[in-house]
């Protein structure tokens, strides 16, 4: 069972970036982030669409840390379309820890989408890359397929999660998050930030219910 309602057939589950990087011992670990998948495989046998992102960079991103001689991870720069928070090398394409999380049995899902492998901007929504400009696809495809209630999950609830609900609520979307099925890294007060920022667009954070 989820809060919000029966979930139906114009209902999707958007499942985030569960991959081994964003898993503990991995190159950008969230916390707990592994403790989402239990959680994320009962969820989604309740939906009849799923969608999974990837988080896919080519090595020598411009978000990584690494490709900006003096910096750290954590950091943040200005580039071409705005600050951007600099990042250990992670989810590099074809590496292990670009892989989906082994345990994540979700072998239903209808569409894989990867993000972030254009290397001169980072890409933490499904819907857009961070310039809040370029598309993904996304939102041609949910609304193609005649979905029109998106349920986001994953990693990290401050950051990938909270960037594609709020451009999903943007395209016209509704929208709500499941947060006991996401956690978050918390980068000087993001989770804080992200509860506010949700809120304000009423966004829903509900929990999936066993």
């Amino acid at each position: 069972m989820i809060e919000h309602g029966p979930i139906g057939p114009r209902d999707v589950l958007l499942v985030v970036d569960v991959q081994n990087d964003f898993c503990s011992g991995g190159k950008l670990a969230v916390p707990g982030g592994e403790e989402v998948v239990p959680a994320l495989n009962r969820l989604a046998t309740q939906f009849e669409h799923v969608v999974l992102t990837q988080d896919w960079h080519p090595a020598g991103h411009s978000s990584f840390a690494s490709s900006h001689p003096g910096r750290s991870p954590y950091d943040t720069v200005e580039l071409a379309y705005g600050p951007q928070i600099l990042w250990p090398d992670h989810c590099v394409q074809g590496t292990p820890g670009a892989q989906f999380r082994k345990e994540l049995n979700i072998t239903q899902a209808e569409l894989i989408l990867r993000k972030g492998y254009h290397r001169e901007v980072d890409s933490y929504s499904a819907f857009y890359e961070n310039d809040h400009n370029t598309h993904t696809g996304l939102a041609g495809y949910l609304r193609e397929r005649g979905l029109e209630r998106v349920f986001i999950a994953g990693l990290a609830f401050d950051f990938c999660v909270r960037f594609s609900a709020e451009d999903a609520k943007r395209e016209g979307f509704s929208v709500a998050v499941v947060e006991d099925a996401s956690r978050g890294i918390d980068v000087n007060g993001s989770i804080f930030a992200t509860r506010q920022v949700l809120a304000g667009l009423g966004i829903s954070c509900i929990k999936a219910r066993a």
